[in-house]
């Protein structure tokens, strides 16, 4: 009989093309049907991969590379649009070759009824693939480097640092890889290693991949405590990766009967495919990468969330008499820029102007204890997102829920109020008194364009104020990432301890400048680029052409102000009315962009299930229609209070007031 000796890969790729468009159930009939043609494809098939080693497939598709996120990113980015070259003599460069869509071929094979699959691997001769020695060899091979691998990243000095506990512990990495060296030298001593379930080696090796996974799982638990850095992040992830590997590689040699011959030989085909399917997937790479880090940060904004939501009416006063403080400050701001807007100088002299003028006064409300009104969204979102997290999503939690919504809902518009309240006579105030003092209306010449950004329907006020409410999501990012910094780092420790500080100024200024860190520094940072933020938005939208600016609901109301004085108050009633409705519609862009960006990343970063939002939603509503009061006022409510208070205070930590 003719057998095709050809290794060319085209005719398998061509059959796989061929396959693709039909059913299974009519392809193996064809096969079944016609003998010596089946055979002659499984002489083909074999002959193409005898002698090939598959360990790549294993021990690198699918297994990030890189101890850092961009690193790895870069790679598979440039690996999928210009594949890397392969040594030929691979399975490898096989599958790369023949299955150009990894994914959908896996997606086709795993559609095929599990008897037909069986039955399309007896038919071509493969069925006991797993009973090889050149296949449990290389199976044996990718587990070893892999095992070698994992202990090289988990005796990195900053993981060991993640896992104190296990400083006192026997190491399962390394019991691990000398149960491995066990079963290794069995199969070079020409024993079976063939295992099955109950085998002692195979049982040992489970329980130390077990206690492998244990110390990933405390590194990324006591991530909250210690911090954690974008590079121990992905090397956390890679060892678990790494350890999955293992037990899935070491699951196709148990063998507990003669079915599993059939079944494992199978698997490890679709395992190839699966493993190569993602190995350039860079969705997953983010978001692997990015969970962890996204809940860091909105876990730190979480402990100080709770302090921006008002339960009691004393709670309320308070809101509103430090959010009337902000008010009194952002006043007094909306002089400046104006003034400022007057120098002679170029657009980057206004941005560094303006950042400045925002940068410092928003520093000085936060560190007098005042309240921006749209600081609140990016706090509290992550406390939100704790309440759905931490208990099963049941009707009784999503009640729960549309309380605390009621409850912030409320501290936000006190907070509003206090803000525009103060903001607008202040302002008022001021350009007055410069009126009189240098005897000239200085918001005359601004006026017009004041007034013009007021109204939705000739600016873009409505795209400003969501801009500005992209960069208040953005603060709260910052404040959260340099919060895990600073835990992980341990600058208030390093602080306290400083020699040099301690001999300059004594210990007692040490500690003094540590806890000022610790409580401030975070904000200050945020405080610090939100305003640079706003400040630089308008000039450099102006020096590209741009028609970019931004929007705050407060600073809208002292321009209102202005706008007003500059006009002598002569301005007709719809420029009145459109500009005083556009003041608070600013503030609730400025409020519905912060806070859904912020409830996103809190929701991905706690795996709350985005499906379930109808059901929010509908139990938020039916709550405003009960108690629509409960959304601008506190009216008590002493059960859904507690239950509230308890579920967000677990697991904070107490903090400044304006964290």
């Amino acid at each position: 009989m003719f057998r095709n000796e050809t290794k060319s890969l085209d005719p398998l790729a061509d059959l796989l093309t061929v396959v693709r468009k039909e059913d299974f159930g009519v392809v193996l009939g064809y096969l079944e049907n016609n003998p010596e043609l089946t055979e002659n494809l499984s002489y083909y098939i074999r002959n193409i991969f005898e002698g090939k080693p598959f360990n790549l497939s294993l021990t690198e598709a699918n297994i990030l590379s890189e101890n850092a996120f961009l690193p790895e990113f870069k790679k598979r980015l440039l690996n999928t649009l210009l594949p890397p070259v392969e040594h030929e003599n691979t399975v490898w460069y096989l599958v790369d070759n023949v299955s150009v869509r990894p994914k959908k071929d896996l997606e086709y094979f795993n559609k095929v009824e599990p008897h037909q699959l069986d039955n399309l691997f007896q038919i071509l001769g493969i069925s006991d693939l797993i009973r090889k020695d050149t296949v449990r060899k290389e199976l044996l091979f990718s587990m070893n480097i892999l095992a070698w691998r994992v202990i090289g990243n988990a005796m990195d000095v900053e993981v060991v640092r993640m896992v104190p506990d296990y400083r006192n512990f026997d190491n399962p990495f390394l019991a691990l890889q000398d149960e491995l060296d066990l079963l290794i030298n069995r199969f070079k001593n020409g024993e079976d290693i063939e295992l099955h379930s109950k085998h002692e080696n195979y049982k040992q090796i489970k329980i130390y991949l077990e206690h492998c996974l244990e110390f990933v799982n405390s590194a990324f638990k006591n991530s909250d405590i210690y911090g954690i850095s974008s590079k121990i992040n992905q090397s956390l992830l890679k060892i678990r990766q790494q350890i999955q590997r293992i037990e899935e590689i070491l699951n196709l040699l148990v063998i507990d009967s003669e079915e599993d011959y059939i079944k494992k030989s199978e698997l490890l085909f679709l395992n190839i495919l699966e493993y190569k399917s993602h190995k350039n997937n860079l969705k997953e790479l983010a978001d692997d990468s990015t969970r962890l880090m996204s809940h860091l940060i909105t876990n730190h904004t979480a402990e100080t969330g709770t302090h921006y939501i008002t339960s009691t009416f004393k709670d309320y006063m308070d809101m509103f008499w430090k959010a009337s403080g902000g008010g009194v400050i952002v006043g007094c701001l909306c002089i400046l820029k104006m003034l400022y807007g007057y120098t002679d100088t170029s657009e980057f002299g206004h941005a560094f102007l303006y950042g400045l003028n925002y940068a410092m006064g928003f520093i000085m409300i936060y560190l007098m204890g005042f309240t921006l009104a749209t600081k609140q969204p990016a706090m509290t979102a992550a406390t939100m997102a704790r309440v759905l997290s931490e208990e099963q999503n049941t009707r009784k939690n999503y009640l729960d829920f549309a309380h605390l919504v009621s409850k912030l809902f409320r501290s936000q518009f006190i907070a509003f109020v206090g803000n525009v309240l103060w903001a607008f006579p202040v302002a008022l105030l001021m350009i007055y008194g410069l009126d009189v003092l240098f005897n000239g209306n200085m918001a005359v010449e601004k006026s017009d364009k004041l007034l013009h950004d007021l109204d939705p329907f000739q600016s873009k006020a409505i795209l400003h104020a969501c801009i500005a409410g992209f960069y208040l999501f953005i603060s709260g990012i910052i404040a959260g990432n340099i919060g895990n910094n600073s835990v992980y780092y341990q600058m208030p420790k390093r602080l306290a301890n400083n020699a040099l500080i301690s001999r300059l100024f004594g210990k007692n200024f040490a500690v003094g400048v540590s806890e000022y860190y610790e409580r401030n520094w975070a904000g200050i940072i945020s405080n610090f680029w939100f305003g640079i933020f706003l400040g630089v938005t308008a000039p450099f939208g102006k020096f590209f052409g741009l028609d970019l600016d931004i929007r705050h609901i407060t600073f809208a109301a002292g321009n209102f102000a202005l706008g007003l004085y500059g006009k002598g108050f002569a301005v007709d009633s719809y420029t009145f009315w459109i500009s005083f409705i556009t003041v608070f519609l600013i503030g609730f862009f400025n409020f519905i962009v912060s806070f859904g960006l912020s409830m996103m990343l809190a929701f991905r970063s706690r795996r709350v299930n985005f499906g379930e939002f109808q059901g929010i939603y509908k139990e938020i509503f039916r709550y405003f229609i009960k108690n629509p009061l409960r959304f601008f006022i506190p009216i008590r409510s002493t059960i859904l209070d507690e239950r509230a208070r308890e579920m967000m205070g677990k697991g904070s930590a107490t903090k400044s007031e304006d964290h």
